[in-house]
């Protein structure tokens, strides 16, 4: 049996470890993708709302990297998928996790900016930019404790 997470056991095989950490890692893409999608598609409904023409150079700046950093993580987030088709059947699976690891840890940071880059946009708009900085800050901290320092703190409990 398995230790742990990404660890292996005695009974698995280097292979069969690779093909576990990739499924692994596809069901967690799965997860983050929904939410992000759903996040960009809401974004790029903004503009043609009635609302977006009230807003200043400031919020549309703010609204346009938020937009731009959602893409970006969208990119980030579908990235193995597409590693995976371009390599697929070219004994690559250990590249591939270690590519696709490294594309959702970016992803989880991007969805986390992205996410308190809206909190930050709509307080803004309806409350005013000191709540807005407040509100975006506090998401950015909860996101941080969540997703960083509790994964942390388990792991160094358990060595």
């Amino acid at each position: 049996m398995s230790g742990g997470r990404g660890e292996q056991s005695s009974e698995e095989s280097s292979s069969d470890q690779l093909t576990r950490n990739w499924h692994e890692l596809l069901q967690e893409l799965r997860v983050m993708q929904t939410g992000v999608q759903i996040l960009t598609g809401f974004l790029l409904t903004i503009p043609f709302t009635d609302k977006f023409s009230s807003l200043d150079d400031r919020q549309r700046t703010i609204y346009l990297c938020v937009l731009v950093g959602s893409v970006v993580t969208t990119s980030l987030i579908v990235a193995p998928a597409s590693f995976h088709r371009v390599l697929f059947r070219q004994q690559q699976r250990s590249w591939l996790v270690k590519a696709a690891n490294v594309s959702a840890r970016v992803g989880l940071a991007g969805l986390a900016i992205v996410s308190s880059a809206v909190v930050l946009l709509v307080f803004d708009v309806v409350v005013g930019t000191t709540a807005a900085l407040i509100a975006s800050g506090s998401v950015l901290v909860l996101f941080v404790g969540l997703w960083l320092v509790i994964p942390m703190v388990a792991r160094q409990s358990s060595s």
